[in-house]
């Protein structure tokens, strides 16, 4: 150690000194004394100085190390309790080291300068030299774990050298004890038979009773290599608890009961489905448990058939690439269309609101809605852009109808209009950061949402009134059969039954795609309010020019993966062409999946369609997109459209090769 030290210590001042005594024998050959003599003093003078100034340097260091010794020394025998090691910060080259940190890593004090990288590799002192006392990563010597500790001097010398030592403290039992706490947390999930009346539907109670036996020794047989608990609650619903030790084999194994239990069928061929909510890292059990209700919330409104696993901050989604089947309930519709009369004839003003760019879905729904107010004789307005929609022909002629001239609002209007008695009613999205105001949003407490898109893992909460089916093929879909339950015939205009078809029209690409039995019956039920599918033909009518755009973005798209059809464009479009030009994709034959790029502003946006297997919602998901397995979009912000459609290939091939 003292050899090192005196090299940190001495500054390499021999050679200066050297140069000096050379002037004064140059001088002294010359003749000349006096300067002979002068030059000779001031040497002696500063080299006196150099060795005094060196000592006490020295001196100032050794009393450091000393401190930093005795710090250490546990008993009276002098042995140090924690390794300690002394280095030079910028070059990591070990000063001093104590015996403990010897024996430990095998660092033996030679002439040789040695790295403390050589003796611990990986390990970087980059913390140490931003001023933090504790290392963020352990040091791992053999097979115990360190934490690390450090401070920092600086040496008295010429360079103003920064010194560092570090403490290596042995936790390697309270290591193994938190893992071991970590691994033992419980996993609280619930398993849930989607379809169960769907299965039983018209079966004698012998079949039931084949029935439950088979689903029970399915998912008996699954929960049984994970050493858990497993406790039937209802007809369709158990608990099973197990430990997180198991819970990284499950999703590698990505829950295998998803697929297993489809192989049990009814007698009319109807495979069984399931949904798992898993709560993982609750602080009791009660709260574990509340995770995975809110779990299994969001499997069935992502259309179940799937797995959710909710911890403190994130929900994460395994499964669900199936179609979703429609499992609705009439009931829930005349309950919540109950509930929200009752909510608006509380209300003093009633904002309604859909997504941003609001299309004839939207704002179909949206006109559905007020139709209530109207029939409870509240006050209503329709926040939305004037501008920025997808909706500008029906929205001109709801203006021109006498009870919604003044109707449509702007976000900023509604937010002065507000007050403690106001409500809002979200409707064709889910997702906080699509609606139209935000501001408004947060600043209405009583607020419902009406809508047919798969839950992402950010939305709107908490609501007063939540009508979220994503079995339905469009949110007017949803609101018509509100009307249905809650107001006469005589008391929808032939505007809003038109407004609703348009809705569903659109979404349903004309009843060709995400249709159902429910369906046609709304479709028949606005029929006869007045809807004419031949006026709603004519609002989504495109002028010639518009035409001829779309078919140039048919024309750029390319092949992928055989059935994929993309087009990236490098120049802004509408919304609504690019819509339509993914939906035309899809009548190429052999196209299942099509996606539209295109850039807007700092953002790129995507349109996504699919007639097959793939889910376009799942694709889109990674990118910060939702929507439902056939129809989804994307605004990709603060990024080209090369890396954008570089992400979406990326996703596709996730997609596939899971």
């Amino acid at each position: 150690m003292n050899r090192k030290l005196d090299r940190l210590l001495k500054p390499g001042m021999g050679v200066y000194f050297f140069v000096m005594a050379a002037f004064c024998a140059a001088a002294l050959l010359e003749g000349c004394y006096w300067l002979a003599a002068v030059e000779t003093t001031v040497t002696l003078v500063v080299f006196m100085l150099y060795i005094m100034n060196r000592n006490r340097r020295g001196r100032q260091l050794q009393r450091y190390i000393q401190s930093v010794s005795n710090t250490l020394e546990a008993t009276s025998q002098g042995d140090s309790p924690l390794p300690a090691v002394l280095i030079r910060l910028g070059d990591g080259v070990i000063i001093w080291a104590n015996h403990r940190f010897s024996e430990l890593t095998g660092y033996a004090d030679t002439m040789m300068e040695q790295q403390l990288e050589e003796v611990l590799p990986d390990f970087a002192l980059d913390w140490l030299e931003s001023g933090k006392t504790e290392s963020p990563q352990d040091a791992t010597l053999g097979a115990r774990r360190y934490r690390v500790y450090g401070t920092t001097v600086r040496a008295e010398d010429s360079r103003g050298t920064m010194l560092g030592v570090l403490y290596f403290s042995d936790l390697t039992e309270l290591y193994q004890i938190r893992d071991e706490y970590i691994r033992s947390r419980p996993v609280i999930s619930i398993i849930l038979i989607d379809n169960y009346e769907e299965l039983t539907k018209n079966l004698t109670e012998s079949a039931i009773s084949n029935m439950n036996a088979r689903l029970n020794d399915t998912i008996t047989q699954w929960t049984d290599g994970y050493h858990g608990l497993l406790r039937k609650l209802e007809r369709n619903r158990f608990l099973f608890i197990f430990e997180k030790r198991d819970l990284q084999r499950a999703v590698d194994d990505k829950f295998s009961l998803l697929e297993s239990i489809h192989e049990i069928t009814n007698p009319s061929g109807l495979p069984a489905s399931i949904s798992i909510g898993l709560g993982v890292d609750g602080g009791n059990f009660e709260e574990g448990y509340d995770f995975a209700a809110l779990s299994i919330e969001m499997a069935l409104s992502r259309g179940g058939d799937q797995a959710v696993v909710k911890d403190r901050f994130n929900f994460s989604f395994y499964g669900g690439r199936n179609r979703e089947a429609d499992y609705r309930s009439k009931v829930r519709s005349r309950v919540t269309a109950n509930s929200l009369m009752e909510l608006i004839g509380q209300s003093g003003h009633v904002f309604v609101m859909g997504h941003k760019n609001a299309d004839l879905d939207a704002v179909g729904a949206a006109m559905g809605v007020c139709c209530l107010c109207r029939k409870k004789g509240k006050k209503f307005s329709i926040v939305i852009d004037l501008e920025k929609n997808a909706a500008p022909k029906l929205i001109s002629q709801i203006q021109a109808e006498p009870q919604y001239r003044d109707c449509f609002i702007s976000g900023q209007d509604a937010l002065l209009m507000a007050d403690n008695r106001s409500i809002l009613i979200v409707v064709d999205t889910n997702r906080p950061d699509q609606v139209e105001c935000k501001p408004l949003l947060e600043a209405i407490t009583k607020v419902c949402v009406i809508d047919h898109h798969r839950r992402a893992a950010d939305y709107i909460n908490p609501v007063v009134v939540n009508f979220h089916e994503p079995y339905a093929s469009s949110t007017a879909e949803l609101v018509t059969e509100l009307l249905q339950y809650a107001v006469e015939k005589n008391d929808v205009l032939p505007i809003e039954a038109k407004s609703l078809m348009a809705g569903i029209c659109l979404d349903t690409k004309f009843f060709n795609v995400r249709t159902g039995e429910r369906t046609f019956e709304a479709a028949a039920s606005l029929r006869r309010l007045g809807a004419d599918t031949t006026e709603v033909k004519l609002l989504l009518q495109n002028d010639f020019q518009d035409t001829m755009t779309k078919y140039q973005i048919i024309k750029s798209s390319r092949l992928y993966r055989q059935e994929i059809a993309i087009a990236a464009l490098n120049n802004p479009t509408s919304r609504i062409l690019a819509a339509q030009a993914a939906d035309e994709l899809l009548n190429i034959s052999g196209i299942t999946a099509s996606f539209v790029l295109y850039p807007d502003g700092d953002q790129v946006i995507i349109s996504a369609r699919s007639i097959g297997s793939a889910n376009v919602q799942m694709i889109l998901e990674p990118l910060g997109g939702g929507g439902n397995t056939a129809t989804a979009g994307a605004q990709v912000k603060n990024a080209t459209v090369k890396d954008t459609l570089d992400r979406l290939v990326e996703s596709i091939d996730r997609f596939y090769e899971e």
